[in-house]
């Protein structure tokens, strides 16, 4: 059972810059200790908080590989991000707590091209370089020239691409709206449609 407080303490956003062993600059987001059976009306009244789940590039999926329920929290956690509309979102599954555990060494998979997997120690530092290097491969997709079919309904996503200096070329189209060629990378192209509540199958 939480507290008020307790509930309110994990649900409060914390921001880090970091960098990754490349260079790339990041900015980590610790925004949301999701709860099992998160009500509804608790989603819509931190809607701001969870909406930076939404928007995010990549999300840190961290489990506890001591505990004997991971796999069901893990399925739960799943779940809010669905309700949210984040389900699109990449993720790298982190499995913390390796010192802890016999039966879990530092290593990083990925499964019939699921999600990558790594497992570290946060308290030893076991792993990190290993997950920094499977940030950066998530982060570094190569931008592609893509046409999108915008609807004039959609002038702020547009507006959007300009902001990201990824706009080629446009002209408009016979409905009203525009038809915009971008140069950009697939993780960004895709956060922006979630932001924007766009469907990027139906611009295409």
């Amino acid at each position: 059972m939480y507290t008020a407080d307790q509930l309110f303490a994990t649900l409060d956003p914390t921001l880090r810059r970091a960098q990754l062993n490349s260079g790339l600059p990041v900015i980590l987001s610790d925004t949301v200790g999701f709860i099992r059976h998160l009500p509804h009306d608790l989603i819509q009244a931190f809607h701001a908080t969870l909406e930076e789940v939404k928007s995010a590039d990549l999300l840190l999926h961290v489990i506890d590989v001591t505990d004997e329920q991971r796999y069901h929290h893990m399925e739960q956690v799943n779940d809010v991000i669905e309700s949210i509309g984040a389900a699109g979102v990449p993720q790298i599954l982190v499995f913390n707590k390796v010192d802890a555990s016999d039966a879990h060494a530092v290593r990083v998979e990925q499964i019939n091209g699921g999600a990558p997997r790594v497992w570290v120690s946060a308290r030893t530092g076991e792993g990190v370089v290993e997950l920094k290097d499977a940030i950066d491969s998530c982060l570094r997709d190569v931008p592609e020239t893509r046409r999108l079919h915008i609807p004039p309904e959609a002038g702020k996503f547009r507006a959007s691409l300009f902001r990201e200096g990824a706009v080629c070329d446009e002209y408009p189209d016979e409905f009203g709206g525009w038809v915009v060629e971008v140069n950009l990378d697939s993780p960004s192209l895709q956060r922006l449609c979630r932001h924007h509540n766009m469907d990027l199958s139906a611009l295409q």
